[in-house]
């Protein structure tokens, strides 16, 4: 299927999981509804990067089509997909180590254009 346009962010410093639960939210909302349940989401850093990708992928609709009306955008796709880990490690008890994963996401977001309306 082909979309309108895309916008990634890649390498982004949260887990893959706290995205989707933002992600789940926006699934098929208009773009300018989407902008403002980001904006008022409880889950401050994942909203934010989310609500960053979110306005580069407007952005990118309205420099690749300049005749397309904004408030005709919907998000058609978004998924938060794993992004290599950084392995660190927690000294414990009796010289052992616990190994600690700091997690990365990358972030897709697909917009296209309601029709009929």
């Amino acid at each position: 299927m082909e979309h309108l346009t895309v916008a990634k962010g890649k390498y982004l410093k949260i887990s893959p999981r706290k995205i989707r639960l933002i992600a789940d939210l926006i699934r098929n909302k208009d773009a300018g509804e989407a902008i403002t349940i980001l904006r008022f989401s409880k889950k401050k850093k994942a909203s934010g990067l989310v609500l960053k990708v979110l306005n580069s992928a407007v952005a990118n609709a309205q420099v690749k089509s300049p005749n397309v009306d904004v408030d005709n955008l919907y998000v058609s796709e978004i998924f938060a997909d794993k992004a290599p880990y950084q392995k660190r490690f927690r000294a414990t008890a009796r010289g052992r180590g616990v190994s600690i994963l700091k997690r990365y996401a990358h972030l897709t977001v697909y917009l296209d254009e309601r029709k009929g309306e």
